[in-house]
């Protein structure tokens, strides 16, 4: 419970930023639920969160289910925040249809929505705070096309196809390679649920299939480090574009097994979830997406200031 002092403090902010009436008078709880917890990407989303919670002296909690598989659990956690009648709501769906109905009693109690990372097939969310994945996919094809010398047998290692974030990328790295490069194959296309353990063997299933394989691109952390670790393990020599960030993969690109990567910016998301649920409960009018941006970091630029701000352990 908040002190009487706390409680006046938090009037005084809200007044700031631009609150009146009921809900510059009481406490402002925005609950997140994301999309797991095993990877550092979350923990960096949770501290950009945290960042804008304080700044703008609302109240968050920031929880995922143990496990990117887990639907069924994601949606029992949305379930249980919209029952503690919060004020705004951050969701990052694992699958972008199935919160749908959860979204619809958010929508009809009043209660903003705002999807971060991975969006909905629906208009319910106010906006949502996510990076082009598409486009990042896409830079990512073009890096794979240039270090393989435009020709050649390339695969993918994806962490679903039921979220938004796992679509785009797919979509984005496989049109972009149809549309530029056709002297490029893509043999294979398999999901290993971000879980470095199954995507290692995955990795090594793809390789011993085609000998001739020159990359492999892995489609979020968990999925790059396991095509690192299986082609380790099977001795292969490849081209692996990863994407994210985390400690595993800025060292395997230091150490030469990785290419390089796309690196999103999690604090950033993370912030602006939080800012834009703020400015819906101020009736500000929001963006549809909030496009937090992409880079394609490699050992000669992991160090540059503007890279090296978005890259995390």
């Amino acid at each position: 419970m908040w002190s009487r002092r706390n409680l006046i403090g938090a009037i005084g902010i809200g007044v700031l930023i631009g609150f009146s009436g009921p809900l510059a008078a009481q406490e402002i709880y925005i609950p997140l639920i994301s999309k797991g917890f095993q990877h550092q990407f979350w923990q960096a989303v949770k501290a950009g969160a945290e960042q804008a919670a304080k700044e703008y002296n609302v109240r968050i909690t920031f929880e995922g289910p143990d496990s990117e598989t887990m639907v069924d659990k994601q949606i029992d956690m949305l379930s249980a925040a919209l029952a503690k009648n919060p004020k705004a709501i951050g969701f990052a769906a694992l699958d972008s249809q199935a919160a749908i109905p959860l979204l619809r009693k958010a929508q009809a109690a009043k209660i903003p929505v705002v999807a971060f990372d991975s969006g909905v097939d629906s208009d319910i969310p106010v906006t949502t705070a996510t990076t082009n994945n598409l486009a990042a996919a896409a830079l990512a094809a073009d890096k794979m096309a240039e270090l393989i010398g435009g020709e050649g047998d390339i695969a993918l290692v994806v962490h679903d196809q039921t979220s938004r974030t796992g679509i785009d990328r797919r979509d984005g790295f496989v049109n972009r390679v149809k549309e530029k490069y056709q002297k490029i194959k893509i043999v294979s296309v398999q999901y290993g649920s971000g879980d470095h353990l199954k995507s290692t063997e995955i990795t090594k299933s793809i390789l011993q299939a085609n000998p001739r394989l020159k990359g492999i691109f892995g489609a979020n952390e968990g999925s790059a480090i396991g095509v690192v670790n299986g082609a380790r393990e099977m001795n292969r020599k490849i081209v692996i574009i990863g994407y994210d960030s985390g400690k595993q993969q800025k060292q395997a690109i230091q150490d030469g097994f990785m290419a390089g990567a796309i690196t999103q910016n999690p604090v950033g998301i993370g912030y602006k979830t939080v800012e834009a649920a703020v400015k819906a409960l101020k009736g500000e009018k929001l963006e549809k997406v909030i496009d937090t941006g992409f880079y394609y970091y490699d050992k000669s630029n992991m160090s540059d200031p503007k890279i090296a701000s978005v890259l995390y352990d």
